[in-house]
C-alpha cells in the first residue's frame, strides 16, 4: 500500500513551532530562518487542506484541527527517535553472530570467548559453526571467519594469521624411552590422516625422509578430531598453525621437530564492507587480532620438545 505521507520538514517544523508557539523560537531550534519554518507550516497546510495556526496579537495559535494533528505527529516522531536511538545501540552493543567452521570453533574460538564475554557484557555473542559461507544478505550474520584465500569479492576482508603445517603428538607419547632423535623415527609410531594420506609424504619429504612408508594409521575427517586424538596421544598428527596453538600453548601436544609446510591458505575475518565499522563488529574484530597476535608471539617461544628430542 502506498501511504502518502508530507514531506518530514514540515512535519518537524510545525512540531517546533507548535511546540514553542513560535515560528521564531523554532526556527533557533531547527537551525533555519524564520521564513523556513513558515514557509515549510504553510506548504504543509496547502497539502492538508487544513490551517493549522492563528495569528491572534502577534502570538501564534494552534487551531483545533492542528492540535489533533500534532498528536498524531508528535507520537510518530518520537516513535521514529525511539526507534532510531535503540537502532544506534544496537550496532554498538545486543546481538554478535558469528560465523565459522566447526573446526575453528572447536580448537580456536572456544577458548577466547571468556575474555571477551568478560569485558563487553553489553554484546550478546552468537556463534554458528557451519561449513557453509554464509550469504550476509540473506542470512542474519554481522561477522565470519573463513577460511581461504582472502579473495571474496565486496566484502571486508582481514587476515587473521599466518599458517603453517606441522606435526604434533602427546608428550606422553614421546617420553622416556620413546624419545625422538630425527624426523624417521616418528614412523615407528601411528600417524594420523586428514582425508587422505598425502600430506604426510609431502613432510617427511621436506624432512628428508625419503621413500616414508605413510600408507598406515586412521583417516579423519576433521582437523579439530585429528588434534584431539593426538593429545589423547593416539599417534602423531599433522596440524595447522592456528587449530593447534591452544593445544600447544597450553602444553597438550608439542612439535617434535620445526620441520613445517607453508601453506598457501589461513583464517579470515570478513563482513559486509558496509557494516566493518560498525563498533561491535570492530571491537570483536579487534579482539581476534590480539588473541592471534597473542598466539603468534607465544608459539615463537616454543622450539621443538625438548622430551621429544634425543
Amino acid at each position: 500500500m502506498l501511504r502518502r505521507l508530507p514531506p518530514l520538514n514540515a512535519l518537524k517544523a510545525f512540531e517546533a513551532a507548535a511546540r514553542n508557539e513560535s515560528f521564531t523560537r523554532a526556527a533557533e531550534e531547527l537551525c533555519v530562518t524564520q521564513g523556513a519554518v513558515s514557509h515549510q507550516v504553510k506548504a504543509l497546510e496547502a497539502t492538508l487542506g487544513v490551517k493549522l495556526f492563528n495569528r491572534e496579537r502577534q502570538r501564534l495559535v494552534i487551531t483545533e484541527a492542528g492540535r489533533e494533528y500534532l498528536a498524531v505527529v508528535r507520537d510518530a516522531l518520537d516513535r521514529i527517535a525511539v526507534g532510531t536511538q535503540r537502532l544506534v545501540q544496537r550496532q554498538a552493543s545486543g546481538v554478535l553472530t558469528v560465523s565459522t567452521s566447526p573446526d575453528f570453533a572447536a580448537k580456536w574460538l572456544v577458548h577466547r570467548l571468556g575474555r571477551f564475554a568478560e569485558t563487553h557484557r553489553d554484546i550478546d555473542l552468537r556463534v554458528s559453526a557451519t561449513m557453509q559461507h554464509i550469504d550476509f544478505a540473506r542470512e542474519d550474520v554481522d561477522l565470519a571467519i573463513r577460511h581461504g584465500d582472502g579473495n571474496w569479492a565486496g566484502l571486508d576482508v582481514v587476515r587473521l594469521c599466518s599458517e603453517q603445517l606441522f606435526p604434533v603428538c602427546s608428550p606422553t607419547l614421546v617420553s622416556g624411552r620413546n624419545r625422538l632423535a630425527k624426523p624417521s623415527d616418528m614412523l615407528k609410531f601411528p600417524l594420523l590422516h586428514l582425508d587422505d594420506r598425502t600430506a604426510w609424504s609431502k613432510w617427511f619429504d621436506a624432512a628428508g625422509v625419503a621413500d616414508a612408508e605413510v600408507s598406515r594409521g586412521p583417516v579423519l575427517n576433521r582437523a579439530s578430531m585429528l588434534i584431539d586424538a593426538a593429545v589423547d596421544g593416539q599417534g602423531i598428527a599433522l596440524a595447522r598453525t592456528a587449530l593447534a596453538a591452544w593445544d600447544l600453548i597450553n602444553r597438550r601436544v608439542v612439535k617434535p621437530f620445526n620441520t613445517s609446510l607453508r601453506l598457501s591458505k589461513t583464517y579470515w575475518i570478513v563482513c559486509p564492507k558496509a557494516t566493518s565499522s560498525l563498533p561491535k563488529i570492530a571491537t570483536f574484530r579487534n579482539l581476534l587480532l590480539a588473541e592471534a597476535a597473542d598466539d603468534a608471539r607465544r608459539l615463537r617461544t616454543l622450539g621443538p620438545s625438548t622430551s621429544a628430542m634425543g
